[in-house]
């Protein structure tokens, strides 16, 4: 056993560390031809599904004529070997049709939104030479990585000191259900010499523990204590992704407001920036990340409540619930994007929170267009390089752990389930690849909300002339004339 969770631990690690180059290197290659491996990741992408589609198409008229192969997955249950499945017809319809449906989706963008496929390429390759001239920017989210560590630590460490404070309680246990001292309080020190014990209906009991508890005022409270925890932990969870945020953005702010870059860009802008959000920002990004938080606190008491009532039979309060449930979760999505654009405003500017959320509110909506097209763009080609690096390693894993690369197939260790160590490198490296491309996608928010700024504030005058690159100025100036 050990033997295997060393293996396995090993496998998963350098998966995990070739999904770290790979990153790396497509950031990298980004830097210097944007289109083109943007063009060539949604092309990949592209066949990747159509060849999923044609061997799933392959599998099911494999499986057509083998008996036991129509029983529905609902029937076979929760299996850990993932071979029961892929018997299954029902498993490759379900493939089949999902892969068609993402297939038709990526081409019907690219057929009514190429044209803002380019523009978004361009605001791509112009954060591609903001994040090669300030490299330091790819490792932020370490420190942010480190920060949620500390975060999640002090949040467990409270809990289980909350939950396990007070006296702890005892209580009978017996196998006979006619014992009447079942689930009485016991005293285990001295449970062995008491009657209980010695009873013909409770032979076999045992003194075991059931929970901590009490009776003072603490204990009457101690829900409201945790409810109290997880609110602090949720705050310092998002201030710490409010920090990492206007961070970067005052970051790219001090790239693109620079006249001449890169000699006009200021020096250790990373550093800087940080030191600004520390010293003068603290404020603003804790009251953002208090606002957050309740929405998400107020989110999980709903949660709670729906768990609590799914036993009762009344479709009016079900009804409700999912209605509230479904109000507070734009909530959420709401304040978490007019949050991120706020703190955007607060780096550039140096403002308070509620005036930077003011203007970055009326600013997007003054260039809706704008936002609903190139942003959702950009967010969708960003995605699909992270699918095709966790795709990618996945495969390479696959291969390897099925034997299917004669060169090192040798050295692959025996394992008894391959999908273990599988869904780990899979999942590791998507997670690699979103803490790399999230500061790219700062990196793009931030020099859009420039940009729609200095349109708004320059006129390309000698008295007020535009600080954004000639490319994105020829570029994105046609398409806004376009429009």
């Amino acid at each position: 056993m050990c033997y295997h969770i060393v293996v396995n631990s090993r496998v998963c690690d350098r998966g995990l560390l070739i999904s770290l180059a790979v990153s790396l290197i497509f950031i990298l290659l980004l830097r210097f031809t944007a289109g083109w491996l943007l063009w060539t990741t949604i092309i990949t992408v592209i066949l990747l599904l159509a060849y999923g589609m044609w061997f799933c198409s392959a599998e099911l008229s494999r499986l057509r004529h083998r008996p036991g192969s129509d029983v529905a997955i609902v029937e076979v249950g929760l299996q850990t070997d993932l071979q029961v499945y892929l018997q299954l017809t029902q498993t490759w319809i379900v493939l089949l049709v999902s892969l068609g449906v993402t297939e038709a989706s990526i081409l019907l963008m690219l057929i009514f939104l190429r044209r803002r496929v380019r523009v978004a390429i361009a605001m791509l390759r112009e954060a591609s030479k903001a994040i090669g001239h300030i490299m330091s920017t790819l490792f932020f989210p370490v420190i942010t990585f480190l920060l949620l560590t500390v975060c999640f630590s002090y949040w467990a460490v409270t809990a289980v000191y909350l939950a396990s404070s007070g006296e702890a309680v005892y209580k009978v246990m017996s196998p006979d259900v006619s014992c009447p001292h079942a689930n009485s309080t016991c005293n285990p020190e001295t449970f062995n010499r008491t009657n209980i014990s010695k009873s013909v209906l409770c032979l076999g009991s045992q003194c075991l523990f059931a929970f901590y508890g009490g009776e003072t005022s603490y204990h009457r409270y101690l829900f409201l204590l945790q409810l109290s925890n997880l609110l602090v932990f949720l705050w310092l969870v998002n201030f710490s992704l409010a920090l990492e945020q206007c961070t970067l953005a005052g970051t790219f702010a001090s790239y693109y407001w620079a006249r001449r870059k890169p000699q006009d860009i200021p020096p250790c802008p990373l550093f800087s920036s940080f030191s600004r959000a520390i010293r003068y920002h603290t404020g603003s990004l804790a009251f953002g990340a208090l606002i957050l938080s309740v929405a998400q606190l107020v989110r999980i008491i709903l949660e709670y409540l729906e768990q609590k009532l799914r036993g009762v039979d009344n479709s009016l309060s079900r009804f409700m619930m999912h209605c509230l449930q479904c109000c507070f979760w734009c909530l959420e999505k709401f304040i978490r994007y007019m949050n991120r654009n706020a703190y955007i405003m607060v780096a550039i500017y140096g403002k308070s929170f509620c005036p930077s959320a003011r203007e970055a509110f009326f600013l997007l909506m003054r260039n809706v267009v704008r936002v609903a097209v190139l942003d959702r763009v950009t967010d969708f080609l960003l995605f699909l390089g992270k699918v095709l690096i966790a795709g990618g390693v996945g495969v390479i894993a696959y291969l390897f752990f099925t034997r299917r690369i004669p060169v090192i197939q040798d050295k692959v260790p025996n394992l008894n389930y391959y999908w273990v160590p599988l869904l780990t490198v899979v999942v590791g490296a998507y997670l690699i690849a979103h803490g790399f491309f999230s500061v790219y996608a700062m990196c793009v928010d931030t020099l859009f909300l420039c940009f729609c700024d200095d349109l708004e504030r320059h006129d390309g005058s000698s008295e007020k002339p535009f600080l954004m690159s000639p490319e994105l100025h020829r570029i994105l100036g046609k398409s806004s004339q376009s429009r």
